[in-house]
């Protein structure tokens, strides 16, 4: 039981409450009533420093002392889990370490700091970049994890760093990463080029969320950096590959040839279609790919996509040949390039590039038609700002992204026209066997 008495040494004055000495032992800390609300602490007097915080909860175990000239508190554990004199030795020790300057929480910190995985600092980023898309999320989980191979299929393993996900951050030095990062790069200069500018934000995200004080960070400098600093990043030479313009028309022949056959599967049917679209809007794939009927008004010739690549809601015109295979998709709701499942949309069309790429005399990817699509654009006499809006490319000019519409490109509507129209033309013309001039 607490004793108290009251002291005046001179009536004028206001009495003070003094304690007589005790001792913080399990009897006396259950004792403490618990507060309806807010907290108070108990002090031990035996051990100075060494104390129990009330609150409307719980009781737990605190020291408190002075390190390096600023008053610091830890919690050592709540009563129950503790008894008070398992807490009171433990006081002692941390006691000790505040003596000598060394603060407790900031040492903790240090620790998971340096403990943390590049798995969880990973998981951390994503968590707190909620605007991240889909598709970088992705990206990020495979070059830090690995591509995971399904049971019965073969998976070509990607470049990674999975045998660094599971170990401290701190572990991962200069040396590690440039010598990971010249290896890298000889299967893969732009995987290894993505691969380290993620380890890079990691890093950077890691050492400014993990700090052992304000201004203290736990991590050191970023690894990554001496890829800079000995000059090491390798260049990607830009990609220049198209259809040549006098296969156009082939390749375009064999898609119409592709969509109309009638001993086509639905799958087949699906591939060709994506890719006579692709063509005829010069999209990227995930915009084809991921288009609902919602966003698709075949009627007025407009199609809507809400969350593209630069992050610029857009309305896109149609041609009349683009509406003609939307229409023949026939579909109500859902993916309008579904997979052959028909719960998520088509991922891979590799038997219609294959045929495509015969047409040309040259390989096709779905990139491969966004560059044949600025390149017809400009046969047509379209300006090279307006092709970019097409594409759903930012266009870097100040007047126009302040004075012209980019998000409601309706308005473009003649220009798709005109590329379609050209397209065809040259088809037409493949099919009689002729060369058809280059028109401005």
């Amino acid at each position: 039981m607490d004793c108290y008495c009251l002291h005046s040494a001179y009536t004028n004055q206001i009495p003070r409450i003094w304690r007589f000495s005790l001792k913080l032992t399990k009897t006396r800390v259950e004792r403490l009533s618990l507060p309806e609300s807010g907290q108070y602490f108990e002090w031990d007097d035996d051990l100075q420093g060494f104390g129990i915080r009330i609150t409307p909860g719980s009781r737990s175990y605190v020291v408190q002392q002075r390190v390096n000239g600023k008053t610091r508190r830890v919690t050592i554990g709540k009563h129950g889990l503790l008894t008070a004199e398992q807490a009171r030795k433990r006081a002692m020790k941390l006691l000790v370490e505040m003596g000598d300057n060394i603060d407790p929480n900031t040492a903790k910190r240090i620790a998971r700091a340096r403990a943390i995985t590049l798995r969880e600092v990973m998981n951390d980023y994503i968590a707190d970049h909620s605007d991240l898309k889909p598709s970088s999320v992705q990206s990020i989980r495979k070059q830090i994890e690995g591509l995971k191979k399904p049971r019965g299929e073969h998976v070509e393993r990607a470049i990674s760093l999975r045998d660094w996900a599971d170990a401290p951050l701190a572990n991962i030095t200069r040396d590690k990463v440039r010598a990971r990062y010249v290896k890298m790069s000889k299967r893969s200069v732009a995987q290894a080029n993505q691969c380290f500018r993620n380890l890079r934000a990691l890093w950077n995200y890691a050492r400014a969320t993990y700090r052992a004080s304000d201004d203290a960070p736990t991590l050191p400098d970023n690894p990554v950096a001496i890829l800079s600093d000995a000059n090491l990043w390798k260049k990607l030479e830009p990609k220049a590959r198209r259809i040549p313009d006098d296969k156009i028309g082939t390749v375009w022949e064999k898609l119409t040839e592709l969509r109309n056959d009638p001993a086509q599967t639905v799958v087949g049917k699906t591939a060709a279609d994506i890719a006579a679209f692709l063509m005829l809007t010069g999209v990227r794939w995930s915009d084809a790919a991921e288009l609902i009927a919602e966003r698709v008004n075949v009627e007025k010739g407009w199609w809507h996509l809400p969350d593209p690549k630069n992050r610029i809601p857009i309305t896109l015109p149609l041609s009349t040949t683009a509406q003609e295979i939307l229409k023949s998709r026939e579909i109500d709701a859902g993916y309008l390039f579904p997979a052959r499942s028909g719960d998520s949309h088509v991922k891979d069309i590799r038997g219609v590039w294959e045929k495509l790429s015969e047409a040309a005399g040259t390989a096709i990817s779905a990139h491969d038609l966004r560059r044949t699509f600025v390149s017809i654009s400009g046969k047509c006499g379209i300006e090279l700002w307006r092709t970019k809006l097409l594409m759903g490319q930012k266009v870097q000019d100040v007047a126009i992204q302040h004075y012209t519409e980019t998000s409601d490109l309706r308005y473009l509507a003649t220009e798709v026209q005109r590329i379609t129209d050209w397209i065809e033309d040259e088809s037409r013309a493949t099919a009689r066997g002729k060369v058809v001039s280059i028109r401005a």
